[in-house]
């Protein structure tokens, strides 16, 4: 992905050089077409006449709008705030630069609101981990007008690159956690309901904050499990009993409470969530455990816990910030923790039935099919940058590449679904381009298209979903006079269960070669089936 960066003094060493090119110092003059990204990179400079710094940074967001109009609309483009790195105040009631420096923060933070491929990112944010003093390296200054201290460089990559991951969606979605010195103080089984410090006077309150902490986390859809050597039952009486314990079952998408090893458990509870382990976090007091999950499940992130409960509420930002932060949210992530409880019942529903089919049946499965729109489009682009699984060519795309592969002529389609237990929100997308394959003429019909990007959430696999939206999605382009259907499969680590998907739906294989990647071709003849127990609404 190709970054160009506006900026007004030397900032190579924070970014590098790999597909990263750089405007001149202060230079608006070239706006390049081909970049994928744009970054407005200014800092307020290093000058001791007021007036005239005052002046200058005021004409940054005319400055930033000029190159703005030049840019490519459907391109991203990232806005770091600005930052008074030196801070002389000679007289300390002109506030003049700071509301310069203030308003352009605020009007980045405007045009943010107002345009879906414009994000902010607070460069106080990475500055204030650092005391004032290491902001600057006067001598690296003075060679090479490197405004933010070199030494700071290792540091800001990380951290740029987990913002970034943050606009992308890119997070891990599951935290285990142990309950005894974790979620409270004591041990459960020595103490009892009501001996275990959970509220009232330290370190109780600690331990409060930390739940409450997990319980608002978890309504942004990361999701909360439990992996306990306890007795179960003495557990679901504390949760139901103790009336300070705020992570109760209500928040627990699912656990294991049991004296088996948490390797087992926490590989059962990635199946029974069907979500990778590397989706995963483990936290939990005892070093000896933490231990055996870097060993035995190194996929597994597990950050150090805290030596003592006041440090809690910073050991929650860091994890916050390293893994669960994103830009921004959708309603499905705000219905993550129901989604996946509703999918404990299905199973459940399931175990009573010896047809599938009378099991799918039973569920009163709802499919609503929809182009994309500004509703839809903001979960349609975080799907292709998270979903691995069933995902046939893992193409990651922005809120305004699916706008522009709207805007070009492409069909953009989400899948919604629901049943009798719950509503699983959009879960599926199919992007498909179309081209004119016999007449290459600008007015001539598109008559083959070629399905760009398939992907469905794990969470609704194995009920014939992915068979039902692909069927009702090729009905619609027979209906727009497309006769050909192209497709691909690009193999990836993680997408190896869908590596025969096309076959299976009666595509033609064309070719594939040494790695596995596979060209279909389908040509469109009669309408294509749906099950019946499937309601499909388009």
């Amino acid at each position: 992905m190709k970054t160009f960066i506006f900026r007004n003094n030397t900032i190579e060493q924070l970014f590098g050089s790999k597909e990263t090119e750089y405007s001149g110092y202060d230079d608006i003059s070239q706006v390049p077409q081909d970049a994928d990204v744009y970054v407005w990179f200014y800092q307020v400079p290093f000058k001791y006449d007021r007036a005239a710094l005052t002046a200058e940074v005021e004409g940054y967001w005319q400055k930033f709008e000029m190159v703005w109009q030049r840019m490519p609309q459907d391109k991203a483009v990232v806005i770091f705030t600005l930052a008074d790195l030196y801070g002389i105040e000679a007289v300390k009631g002109d506030n003049s630069l700071r509301l310069a420096i203030d308003g352009f923060n605020r009007k980045a933070a405007e045009a943010a609101r107002s345009h879906s491929n414009v994000q902010v990112l607070h460069t106080d944010d990475f500055l204030s981990r650092y005391d004032r003093s290491m902001w600057i390296d006067w001598k690296f200054y003075f060679i090479s007008q490197a405004a933010i201290n070199p030494r700071l460089a290792k540091d800001f990559k990380k951290w740029y690159a987990r913002r970034m991951e943050e606009i992308e969606s890119k997070r891990k979605k599951c935290i285990v956690l142990d309950l005894d010195n974790t979620l409270w103080g004591g041990v459960l089984g020595e103490d009892g309901i009501e001996g275990i410090k959970i509220g009232g006077d330290y370190p109780g309150k600690a331990f409060l904050y930390f739940q409450e902490a997990l319980a608002e986390l978890s309504k942004t859809g990361v999701i909360l499990t439990v992996c306990s050597k306890n007795n179960e039952a003495d557990v679901l009486e504390a949760w139901q009993k103790n009336p300070f314990i705020v992570l109760n079952k209500d928040y627990i998408s699912a656990y294991r409470i049991n004296w088996e090893d948490k390797a087992s458990n926490i590989k059962a509870l990635a199946t029974e969530l069907n979500i990778g382990l590397d989706s995963m976090v483990f936290i939990d007091d005892n070093p000896t455990e933490r231990e055996l999950i870097k060993q035995m499940l190194p996929m597994v992130a597990v950050p150090d816990f805290p030596a003592q409960p006041y440090e809690l509420p910073a050991f929650f930002k860091q994890i916050t910030d390293d893994y669960f932060a994103l830009y921004s949210l959708t309603e499905e992530d705000r219905k993550k923790t129901e989604q996946y409880k509703a999918n404990a019942k299905r199973a459940e529903e399931q175990s009573k039935f010896t047809d599938f089919s009378d099991y799918l049946r039973s569920l009163d499965i709802h499919l609503k099919i929809q182009r994309a729109d500004g509703f839809n489009t903001p979960r349609i682009a975080q799907m292709t940058q998270k979903t691995n699984q069933f995902n046939l060519t893992t193409r990651r795309y922005t809120e305004a590449d699916i706008k522009s592969f709207a805007a070009d002529g492409a069909g953009v389609w989400c899948v919604s679904v629901s049943d009798k237990f719950g509503d699983n929100g959009i879960t599926g997308a199919i992007i498909a381009t179309k081209q004119n394959s016999a007449d290459s003429s600008a007015d001539a019909a598109s008559t083959t298209a070629t399905i760009d990007t398939m992907l469905l959430s794990c969470r609704i696999l194995g009920k014939g979903i992915e068979e039902a939206f692909l069927n009702t999605v090729l009905n619609q382009l027979k209906d727009e006079g497309i006769t050909k259907v192209k497709a691909q499969y690009l193999p990836t680590l993680k997408n190896s269960q869908v590596k025969d998907f096309y076959d299976r739906m009666g595509f033609k294989l064309i070719s594939r070669n040494e790695d596995g990647a596979a060209e279909y071709e389908l040509t469109l003849g009669e309408d294509r089936e749906v099950k019946e127990y499937f309601q499909v609404e388009i």
